[in-house]
C-alpha cells in the first residue's frame, strides 16, 4: 500500500488520532488498492477435466450470494448463482432456498411495500397528514401479517430432511458466522429469544435465523448433526466432486459501519459470535485470522475450480449518501464528501443536529482502507493456492463496484486513480432511459428517474445488477474451461457466454415496472425526520 495518511488527516476518526488503534494508523492510505486484472494472477495451473463433476456449482457467501434485494430475501430464482446456473443449463438441478409469505420475502420487501402503498393511496406527489392518518393503521396491519407468518406461521417450517442446497449463502453473515453457524444454532437462538409484540417495531424478529433454517436445515450428516456452509460444501464434494465453488464473503465484516453509521473496530471477542455484533469494522489482522481458517476448510472441499471474490467498498453503496454544504467533496481529487448520512437525510442533514446519524470523510477512508487490506489478503490467498497447484481464481468485486461508482469517480474525473476505467454496461442496459447507474433508485408516476443498479435498500443490487456480477463470474468460469449448455442441459454452447440482459430487464420489475411512489415516500421520510428526528432515532435504536 502507498501514500499513508498524514496524522492531521485522521481527525474525525473515532475521537481523533490519539484514539485510533495503532494497526489502523499503519494501513490508512489516500489511494485505493489497484484491482487485479488477471483472475489467475499470472500463475498457470494444470488440472484434470476428464469427467464432469456431479455438483456443477456451489456457492458460499452472504446476502449478495443469497439473493437479497430491496430489504428482503425473496427473488432467489434471480440471484446471481441462479443466473449462472441458467446459462449452464443446470438451473433445474441447482438447489436453493425460496421465500414467499404475504410480504413476498423476509424480513421486509420494500418493493412490494412501495407498490402496495402506491396502489392503495395516491401518494406519488407526497404524503400529507391525511394520507398518514389513513395509511398508518393499514401499514401496521400489513407488517403484522408478515410478522405472524414468519414468527408463528408457515415461515418457521423449513424442511429438515432432504438434499443439501447448492446455494449455501446466508444474508448478514461474516467470516465467523460462515465458520461456525449452522441450523441448530439458529434454532437455539429462536428458542431463547421468542418474538414479542412491539407496536413500533413491526418487523419479523429472528429473521436471519429463520432465513438460515431455509438454507441449512437440510445440511446434516448421517448422524443428523447440523453442518456449517463449509461443512455442507465438503459433504457435497465427498458425495460427488464440485465443479465450481464460489466464495464471496467478508462484506459484513465492514458493512455494519454503514448500516449503523458508527465506527467500532474489532477487539477482544471478535471470534465470539455472542460478542462480535458490537463491532462494525474488523481490524485487518482479525479479518486475516478468520480468513486463514476459512482457507484451511476450503482446502478440504473437493472442488475443481474455486473463485474467491474480493470485498466491495461498502461506502460506495448509495444508502450512505455523501453530503456537504456546497455539494463538493472535502478537497479536489478526494474520493470523499465531508459526511455520509442515511439517504433520507440527503437534503435535510444538519451536522449540528446530534440526532442525525453520520460518518465523517476520514471514517469512510478508514473503512475503505481496511477493506483494501482485506482484499490484499484475499489476493494473497488465491496466489498461494495457485502456486500450490489449486485452480483458484480471483473475482474483483471491489474493482467492479469502483468502476460503476458515479459520485466517487464517474462524475469526478479528478478523483479517478490511474488504473480506473468506467465499466462498460451491456448494450441493452446502455439503451435504457435513463441509463442505469449506482445512484439511489428513485421513481415516480413517469417512471424511473435515476439509479437502477441498486435496489430500494440502497445496499443490494437489482436483478440487472446481479446480472452484471453473474457475467463477470461466467467470464472467469469460461477461462477455467467450464462448459455451458442450453436449457436442455445437453446442447453445448459455443463462443463467449453472455447473459441475456434484454430478458433480464423484463424480469427485473424495478426496471420494467418501477413503483410510482418511491421518490415521494423518500421525500416524506426526509421531511418527517427533519421536523421531528423520529426516523433517525427509531433507526438508531433498532439497528
Amino acid at each position: 500500500m502507498t501514500n499513508p495518511i498524514p496524522p492531521d488527516l485522521l481527525v474525525g476518526l473515532e475521537g481523533g488520532y490519539s484514539k485510533v488503534p495503532e494497526e489502523v494508523k499503519e494501513f490508512l492510505c489516500t489511494e485505493p488498492r489497484p484491482p487485479e486484472t488477471d483472475p489467475t494472477l499470472g500463475i498457470s495451473v494444470a488440472i484434470n477435466r476428464q469427467e464432469t463433476p456431479q455438483h456443477r456449482l456451489v456457492t458460499i457467501g452472504d446476502s449478495l450470494t443469497h439473493g437479497f434485494q430491496s430489504g428482503a430475501i425473496f427473488k432467489t430464482n434471480l440471484s446471481y448463482p441462479m443466473l449462472i446456473a441458467r446459462e449452464m443449463g443446470w438451473s433445474q438441478n441447482f438447489r436453493h432456498p425460496s421465500y414467499f409469505g404475504p410480504g413476498d420475502g423476509l424480513p421486509l420487501n420494500l418493493e412490494k411495500l412501495a407498490r402496495e402503498l402506491g396502489n392503495r393511496y395516491q401518494i406519488a406527489d407526497g404524503i400529507n397528514a391525511i394520507d398518514a392518518a389513513l395509511l398508518l393503521p393499514w401499514l401496521r396491519g400489513y407488517l403484522d401479517q408478515i410478522e405472524d407468518y414468519w414468527e408463528r406461521g408457515e415461515g418457521l417450517n423449513a424442511p429438515e430432511r432432504g438434499a443439501i442446497n447448492h446455494n449455501l449463502a446466508v444474508y448478514g453473515w461474516d467470516l465467523r458466522n460462515t465458520l461456525s453457524r449452522n441450523a441448530d444454532i439458529a434454532k437455539s437462538v429462536i428458542r431463547e429469544n421468542p418474538p414479542k409484540e412491539d407496536f413500533i417495531r413491526q418487523v419479523s424478529e429472528n429473521a436471519n435465523e429463520i432465513a438460515t433454517l431455509w438454507v441449512l436445515n437440510s445440511a446434516r450428516n448421517s448422524a443428523n448433526k447440523a453442518l456449517t456452509p463449509l461443512e455442507a460444501a465438503k459433504a457435497l464434494g465427498e458425495e460427488g466432486e464440485i465443479e465450481t465453488l464460489i466464495i464471496l464473503i467478508g462484506a459484513n465484516n465492514a458493512l455494519g459501519s454503514i448500516l449503523t453509521f458508527k465506527l467500532r473496530w474489532s477487539d477482544v471477542g471478535y471470534q465470539d459470535m455472542r460478542e462480535n455484533d458490537k463491532y462494525t469494522v474488523w481490524l485487518p489482522s482479525h479479518f486475516k485470522d478468520e480468513l486463514d481458517q476459512i482457507v484451511e476448510r476450503v482446502k478440504q472441499i473437493k472442488a475443481r475450480h474455486v473463485i474467491w471474490g474480493t470485498v466491495p467498498h461498502v461506502t460506495i453503496a448509495p444508502f450512505a449518501r455523501g453530503v456537504s454544504e456546497n455539494g463538493q467533496k472535502i478537497q479536489p481529487g478526494s474520493r470523499y464528501f465531508p459526511f455520509y448520512v442515511p439517504i433520507w437525510l440527503e437534503n435535510t442533514f444538519n451536522p449540528n443536529n446530534r440526532r442525525h446519524p453520520r460518518l465523517t470523510a476520514n471514517q469512510a477512508r478508514g473503512i475503505d482502507s481496511a477493506i483494501d487490506k482485506y482484499n490484499e489478503y484475499i489476493v494473497a490467498t488465491v496466489r498461494e493456492g495457485r502456486r500450490q497447484g489449486k485452480d483458484w481464481y480471483l473475482l474483483e468485486t471491489a474493482g467492479l463496484l469502483d468502476r460503476l461508482a458515479v459520485r466517487r469517480y464517474i462524475e469526478d474525473w479528478i478523483a479517478r486513480p490511474n488504473w480506473w476505467t468506467e465499466y462498460p454496461l451491456p448494450e441493452p442496459l446502455k439503451n435504457l432511459n435513463p441509463q442505469p447507474t449506482s445512484l439511489f433508485f428513485k421513481s415516480n408516476q413517469q417512471g424511473r428517474q435515476q439509479g437502477g443498479l441498486f435496489s430500494l435498500d440502497g445496499i443490494h443490487p437489482t436483478t440487472i445488477g446481479y446480472g452484471i456480477l453473474a457475467q463477470e463470474i461466467i467470464n472467469i468460469m469460461q477461462l477455467a474451461g467450464v462448459e455451458f449448455y442450453e436449457s436442455d442441459g445437453i446442447t453445448k454452447k459455443t463462443g463467449k457466454i453472455e447473459i441475456d440482459f434484454a430478458r433480464l430487464i423484463k424480469e427485473d420489475t424495478l426496471i420494467s415496472k418501477p413503483p410510482a411512489a418511491v421518490s415521494a415516500i423518500l421525500d416524506s421520510i426526509g421531511w418527517l425526520d427533519s421536523m421531528t428526528g423520529i426516523i433517525s432515532q427509531l433507526y438508531q435504536n433498532n439497528i
